[in-house]
């Protein structure tokens, strides 16, 4: 890499951990109810859509009953995502008169929206009407993120409380999750968007001429739509569905280096400041800056590896003739599948983003890099989304991984384990367990039966190790809820719809429940005191506790499978 991509990184670090505090801070007086500077303008606003939905937001619901809420209101929304698109062919804001989805893609597409995952098997250009893409997908990526947001702070509230059953409202959690967070937020991205290119507008699609016209083709269609609007929610949401089929690839999603740096601080900005606000929550921000010190040590340690791989070219090139030494005018090394205006550092920095938050948009093809660089996205998903995380989600993944930290170093060392002034036990460990073994089993049962299947064979269009790491990719990341795919596989089929539909399911809301178990289980301890047996959870040492847990107890699960993909596959190209 060069001085001015070493730059670069930096200077994205610097930005998103600066502004973690800050946020961080106003989203912890936004869940406590204190008053901030958005009162005055959405504080009737909060009160107006209470009134009208019969909302108490003062009655609190245990923890089944908070799960009910979330099943039942995410379900209706899987059902109205799924309708739009059957029906969008007879409803209006269609101005290329698109006709419906076909069924397994409508249910594949409904599931994927309404669990954050925004897996994407069509091409929104040539499939979705503006109502569907408005009204469906858009909306969903308000409400998912919020929903994870609303169960993060119910689960942070049973760590806090003691003697009581009781964890929120989840009817009010999510509206002032999307009210005084993700709506303000998304407003001043889709208008600095807005600024850089991005398109915004209601008209049908451009036909213009060629500037390079050839004698069978003068003419080209230019897609446009209501993108910015998307654009914004899909990277703060950790949504990451692209409004084309390129997604942030696109010119017209993500048209100059400014949107660039914008979009792919968008992807990490809620999830890092929830970590802090974590901290604030619990009354110690120190418990807040340690697991935001574990999680940028991993993002680090593996952005680094990516970078290394692609800038270390394709040895395939080199026996082709190929120049791939880095100069002042050659970015060097694999460009296969990049943009050239963002180059390696920008296309590794986007690839370990996204997949570090459950994010999943592009500005590469991930198909296209290095087995290594791969690996990298391919890892962090299997890690379970917890490194920074989807809103939400991510970090209550992590405190999963911290309850089994703790519990473990209590057994250790011969003391009863606790985090924060609960006591860590069967319960909670059995939980915890579930948690982390549910994206496992689902991503490996579902790789296994695709490769032993006619169907799941039948569109796997690279060989060897390359085709089954297409397959690892798409079922860790549909049961990881990210997204992205290698996108050689032919995932718009049947089979694959329906079963990455179901992947999709399981990875959200068999998380969700358990997640939601715990803080009720929690809540209802005894606050104990600290004494000199209390492990201390926010010092260097329980941080490389942590990183060693996560790394042995979440990434070794899918070692054999990575070394039948891109481990296997690098040797190959290597050798």
């Amino acid at each position: 890499m060069n001085i001015y991509s070493w730059i670069q990184l930096i200077f994205y670090f610097a930005v998103l951990l600066a502004l973690a505090k800050p946020l961080g801070s106003f989203m912890a007086k936004v869940y406590q109810g204190e008053r901030t500077f958005l009162d005055y303008a959405l504080g009737p606003v909060e009160r107006f859509i209470y009134h009208i939905s019969g909302v108490k937001p003062e009655e609190e619901m245990n923890w089944k009953m908070y799960a009910v809420a979330v099943m039942v209101f995410n379900g209706l929304g899987l059902l109205a995502v799924y309708a739009l698109q059957r029906l969008q062919a007879f409803l209006p804001l269609n101005p290329q008169g698109l006709g419906a989805v076909a069924a397994d893609s409508s249910w594949n597409t409904a599931v994927s929206f309404a669990s954050n995952t925004n897996w994407q098997g069509y091409g929104g250009e040539v499939t979705m009407s503006y109502l569907s893409q408005m009204l469906g997908l858009t909306v969903q990526n308000f409400v998912s993120a919020a929903t994870g947001m609303a169960v993060l702070v119910a689960f942070i509230r049973g760590i806090i409380r003691h003697t009581t059953k009781e964890i929120g409202n989840f009817w009010a959690d999510m509206t002032r999750s999307t009210l005084y967070i993700l709506l303000p937020l998304s407003i001043v991205l889709a208008l600095a968007l807005v600024s850089q290119g991005v398109v915004q507008t209601f008209s049908e699609y451009k036909t213009v001429e060629l500037i390079q016209p050839s004698a069978e083709v003068t003419e080209q269609v230019i897609a446009v739509g209501p993108a910015a609007s998307q654009v914004a929610i899909k990277q703060l949401g950790t949504n990451g569905g692209g409004f084309f089929n390129v997604n942030s690839a696109h010119p017209l999603e993500n048209p100059t280096p400014f949107s660039n740096f914008l979009e792919m601080l968008s992807i990490l900005l809620i999830p890092a400041a929830l970590v802090y606000m974590f901290g604030k929550m619990v009354g110690d921000t120190r418990q807040g800056w340690a697991l935001l010190a574990a999680m940028t040590i991993i993002f680090v340690t593996l952005l680094g590896m990516a970078v290394w791989s692609e800038q270390g070219g394709n040895p395939a090139f080199t026996a082709m003739g190929i120049d791939q030494t880095q100069t002042d005018t050659n970015p060097g090394g694999n460009m296969e599948g990049k943009e050239a205006r963002f180059g390696i550092a920008n296309s590794a920095l986007w690839a370990t983003a996204t997949t570090a938050a459950s994010n999943g948009s592009v500005n590469a093809m991930h198909d296209s890099f290095m087995p290594l660089g791969g690996l990298v996205p391919m890892w962090l998903m299997q890690l379970g989304e917890i490194i920074y995380g989807g809103v939400g989600s991510g970090l209550y993944g992590m405190l999963a991984f911290v309850i089994i930290a703790v519990f473990v170093s209590g057994l250790m060392v011969g003391r009863t384990p606790e985090y924060l002034g609960k006591k860590i036990e069967a319960f909670e460990m059995k939980m915890a367990s579930v948690m982390i073994l549910i994206p496992v089993v689902t991503v490996l049962i579902g790789t296994a039966v695709a490769l032993m299947s006619e169907a799941g064979r039948a569109t796997i269009y690279n060989p060897s190790a390359h085709g089954f790491s297409e397959v690892l990719y798409a079922f860790s990341s549909a049961g990881n809820n990210n997204g992205s795919a290698f996108a050689g596989l032919g995932a718009n089929t049947p089979f694959y719809n329906t079963a990455l539909g179901f992947a999709m399911l399981f990875a959200r809301y068999w998380l969700i429940i358990p997640a939601l178990a715990i803080a009720g289980s929690l809540a209802q301890k005894k606050k104990v005191p600290e004494s000199a047996g209390t492990l201390p959870t926010h010092t260097p040492l329980f941080i490389a506790w942590l990183i060693g847990v996560i790394i042995i107890v979440g990434a070794l699960s899918f070692l054999p499978a990575l070394a039948l993909g891109p481990i296997v596959e690098h040797l190959m190209i290597f050798e």
